[in-house]
C-alpha cells in the first residue's frame, strides 16, 4: 500500500485509476482483515461508488481533490449517510444515519474513497478496543495485543496495509495510543480546529477528530483537507483550515524542546524509555536543544479526567433511551421501564461503569466536591504547559508507559488501563495539539511512538517535529502487510 500522497498523486496524474486504488484496498483487507478485525463495516459497493466517480471527473477534465481516489477507513463513532454506524455498540446496532459527518462530507469533497467503518471500543471508552461490542481488534505487529484504543480499528487498518490513512477520535489519547501500538502517524489537533458535528459524543470539551496514516505528510494532507471552521460546530476555531503539509518540512535546528521529569518517572517501561531516549538523542543530533522541564501537576491529569470525562458522557449518552433511535426493549409496560431495559441491554460494561461514576460526581452534595474540584484542577494542568511554552518550542515524552500489552491482559483491572493515557491525557485537558511518531521499536519488535505536543494552533510545528523524527524512523508497514 502506497502512502496517501503517493496514491492521490497518481490518481491526479492519470497513473492510476481510483478504481484501482479501491480494489487493491478491498483485497486487502479481504485477505488480512479476517486474522485483524479492524472493520466493523466494509462498505464495498459504496466505496466503488466512489471510486467510479472519481475516475469519471478525471475523464471529463475536472480538478481532483487532494484525496483523489485514496482508500480512507472513518472510525464507527463519525456519521455516514447510508452507511450503519454503530459506535461499537449494541445500542446502535444496524443505526442507518441521515447525514454526513463535517469531516466525512471534507473527505469526499476531497474525492477520498470510504471503504468501511472502523472498529473501536463502545463509544470511544476504552483504551484496547477490546471493549467493542462486536469484536477485539488485533494488532498487526503481534495478534495477541492490543492495537490500543479506543481508535484501535483505525489504526490497525492501517498498520496492516488495508488503507493508507484513517480518521479517529482522540478524548484522552485515543488516537495518539494506538498509533503509537501500531507504528502510525496520529494527530489529535488543537480543540475545535476540525468539527465534531456528526461525530457521536463522549465527552464534549474533550473530544477531538484526528488522522491516522502511514506516514507523516499523508496525516499532514489528511489533518488539511478536515481542518476549518463549521457553522454546525459552536465550539469549531472560526479559523481557516491548516497548511500543515506545506509546513512539514523536518528542520528542528534552533528548537527548544521541552523534556518533563514527570513523564519519565517510575511507570515507563525500561524498553520503551530507551526508544524515546534514542529518538531524542536525534533530534538534538538534527540541531533541537532538549530543555528539562516541569509539570507539577502531571499526577493530577488521570484522576482529574476520569471525573470531567465521565460526567460529560453521564449527560451525553441520557439521549440512548429507546425511544428516539437505536435498540428498544420489548415488552415494557411504561416509559421508565423501557429507558432502563434499553440501557441495560445496549450498553456494555465499561460504558455503564463510566455513566455511573459521572452521574455519581454530578449528583447534588458531590458536584464540588468532585467535578468542580475537576474543572479547578483542570485549570492547573492547563498553566503547566502554559508555563513551559514560555521557554520551549514544543513538549516531547512517551506516549505510552509501555507497549501493546496482551488481549485480555488488563481486561479486570480498568485502573492500569485508565494508566495507560497517563502523558497523553494532559494535552487533552489543555486542548492542545499533540501527535504519535513511531521511533525505533522495542527489541522484540513492538512499535512504539514519540509523543509531541505544541501550542495552540501550532500543528505546523507538530507536524515538522515529526517529519524529522521520521528520517531517523521510516514508515513502515506490520510484516507481511
Amino acid at each position: 500500500m502506497q502512502h496517501v500522497w503517493q496514491i492521490a498523486d497518481a490518481v491526479t496524474h492519470g497513473e492510476l485509476t481510483a478504481e484501482a486504488a479501491c480494489e487493491a484496498s478491498l483485497r486487502a483487507i479481504g485477505a488480512r482483515d479476517p486474522g485483524v478485525s479492524a472493520f466493523i463495516t466494509v462498505s464495498t459497493e459504496y466505496a466503488r461508488e466512489q471510486a467510479r466517480a472519481v475516475d469519471k471527473k478525471r475523464a471529463r477534465g475536472e480538478p481532483l481533490g487532494r484525496l483523489a481516489g485514496v482508500p480512507v477507513a472513518v472510525k464507527d463513532a463519525l456519521v455516514t449517510r447510508g452507511v450503519a454506524t454503530t459506535c461499537g455498540s449494541k445500542m446502535l446496532a444496524g443505526y442507518m444515519p441521515p447525514y454526513d459527518a463535517t469531516v466525512v462530507q471534507r473527505l469526499l469533497a476531497e474525492d477520498a474513497v470510504i471503504v468501511g467503518k472502523a472498529n473501536m471500543d463502545e463509544f470511544a471508552m476504552g483504551s484496547s478496543t477490546e471493549h467493542s461490542a462486536f469484536f477485539p481488534t488485533k494488532n498487526p505487529w503481534d495478534r495477541a495485543r492490543t492495537p490500543g484504543g479506543s481508535s484501535g480499528g483505525s489504526a490497525a487498518a492501517v498498520a496492516s496495509g488495508m488503507v493508507p490513512a484513517a480518521i479517529g477520535s482522540d478524548t484522552g489519547g485515543s488516537v495518539r495510543q494506538p498509533a503509537s501500538f501500531t507504528g502510525t502517524v496520529g494527530v489529535k489537533p488543537t480543540y475545535g480546529r476540525v468539527s465534531r458535528y456528526g461525530l457521536v459524543a463522549f465527552a464534549s470539551s474533550l473530544d477531538q477528530v484526528g488522522p491516522i496514516a502511514s506516514d507523516v505528510r499523508g496525516a499532514a494532507r489528511m489533518l488539511d483537507v478536515i481542518s476549518g471552521a463549521c457553522a454546525h460546530d459552536m465550539t469549531s476555531l472560526r479559523e481557516p483550515p491548516t497548511a500543515t503539509e506545506a509546513l512539514a518540512h523536518g528542520k528542528v535546528n534552533g528548537l527548544r524542546l521541552g523534556v518533563p521529569a514527570e513523564y519519565f518517572a517510575d511507570g515507563l517501561s525500561a524498553e520503551v524509555r530507551t526508544s524515546i531516549d534514542q529518538a531524542l538523542a536525534a533530534l538534538t543530533e538534527m540541531g533541537a536543544a532538549l530543555v528539562p522541564i516541569a509539570m507539577p501537576h502531571t499526577a493530577l491529569a488521570v484522576a482529574t479526567y476520569y471525573v470531567i470525562a465521565p460526567a460529560e458522557a453521564s449527560s451525553n449518552l441520557s439521549r440512548f433511551d429507546g425511544v428516539r433511535f437505536g435498540v428498544r426493549a420489548k415488552g415494557r409496560a411504561s416509559l421508565g421501564e423501557l429507558i432502563s431495559a434499553t440501557r441495560a441491554e445496549g450498553f456494555g460494561a465499561e460504558v455503564k461503569r463510566r455513566i455511573l461514576l459521572g452521574t455519581f460526581v454530578l449528583s447534588s452534595g458531590y458536584y464540588d466536591a468532585y467535578y468542580g474540584r475537576a474543572l479547578a484542577a483542570r485549570r492547573l494542568i492547563a498553566k503547566d504547559f502554559e508555563d513551559a511554552f514560555t521557554s520551549v518550542d514544543a513538549i516531547v515524552s512517551p506516549v505510552a508507559p509501555t507497549a501493546a500489552w496482551k488481549l485480555g491482559e488488563l481486561a479486570d483491572d480498568p485502573l492500569a488501563m485508565y494508566l495507560s493515557d497517563a502523558y497523553t491525557i494532559p494535552a487533552s485537558l489543555a486542548g492542545l495539539p499533540a501527535l504519535s511518531v513511531p521511533v525505533a521499536p522495542t527489541p522484540s519488535g513492538l512499535p512504539v511512538g514519540l509523543h509531541v505536543v505544541c501550542r495552540a494552533g501550532d500543528e505546523g510545528a507538530l507536524l515538522s517535529i515529526a517529519a524529522a523524527v521520521e528520517t531517523r524512523y521510516p514508515p513502515r508497514l506490520a510484516e507481511g502487510a
